[in-house]
């Protein structure tokens, strides 16, 4: 399902995929405490249509 809840991920917020673990596992920077933001999925009902697939990815600060 697509588009109805946003999904939040155990990886850290990257702006792209280098260094990311090809194995499928959480992309996390154990040295990089200070990056406490987190990768959101699949957008939500209120955005806009081509925000609404799985490959979308947002951050926001899990405190939020």
């Amino acid at each position: 399902m697509h588009g109805n809840v946003w999904e939040w991920c155990a990886d850290q917020w990257h702006s792209n995929y280098k260094g990311a673990p090809k194995d499928g596992s959480s992309c996390i920077d154990k040295l990089d405490n200070d990056n406490r933001f987190r990768l959101l999925r699949g957008g939500s009902w209120s955005d806009d249509p081509r925000n609404c697939r799985s490959a979308y990815r947002y951050d926001n600060d899990p405190d939020e």
